[in-house]
């Protein structure tokens, strides 16, 4: 029997209704014009609740970041289901709903738009270690909740990190409109699973 830790599930949902009212705002206007405040106020808590949550403005953004991030894993686990059998097809259907959600993506817009950012910028360069971690350990999960691909576990954790890498590469620079990128990387990435994958 799992017991439920309601404290963290408290802390979840504050979380992620912050990071909603985030989303919100920067449909509105530009990251570079929104205070920790704003968010508050969007939300209907305090500004020490979200300092509280994140730490800084900084620690907002990557809090954003990171579960834009993690939303790969998901896509990665519902493809799985979808595609039993076909690692090629999981991976395109993959990336490419990933792709599609960064382009629309209002963080990702207002990274790419105006003037520089470099505190959004450092978030994919030199702060990215933490996104890295985040989101390679949700698709190392959802690799292993696949009920028709098995992989020993180091396995696992070595494509999950370049995969990892690979998707977040593509944030700064989207992919170009006259390949399939998707596909591209499919390509790449399934024969790797395919020699890692055990087979009963």
């Amino acid at each position: 029997m799992t017991t439920r830790n309601h404290g963290q599930d408290s802390e979840s949902l504050l979380r992620s209704s912050l990071l909603d009212g985030l989303h919100d705002l920067l449909t509105e206007r530009d990251w570079s014009a929104i205070r920790m405040s704003d968010v508050a106020a969007a939300t209907g808590v305090s500004r020490q609740t979200v300092y509280n949550e994140f730490g800084s403005r900084n620690g907002l953004a990557q809090g954003y970041a990171v579960r834009l991030a993690n939303r790969f894993a998901g896509h990665v686990a519902e493809s799985l289901a979808d595609h039993v059998g076909d690692v090629t097809g999981a991976l395109r259907t993959a990336f490419t709903e990933y792709f599609t959600g960064v382009a629309t993506d209002p963080l990702i817009a207002s990274l790419l738009s105006g003037e520089a950012k470099p505190d959004l910028m450092k978030l994919i360069t030199t702060d990215v270690a933490p996104i890295i971690a985040t989101a390679s350990e949700r698709l190392s999960q959802a690799f292993r909740e696949s009920t028709w691909l098995t992989m020993p576990d180091s396995d696992i954790e070595r494509i999950s990190r370049a995969i990892t890498r690979m998707a977040l590469s593509f944030v700064a620079m989207p992919p170009e409109g006259n390949r399939d990128v998707a596909a591209d990387l499919a390509e790449i990435i399934a024969p790797a699973i395919e020699a890692a994958r055990i087979r009963e």
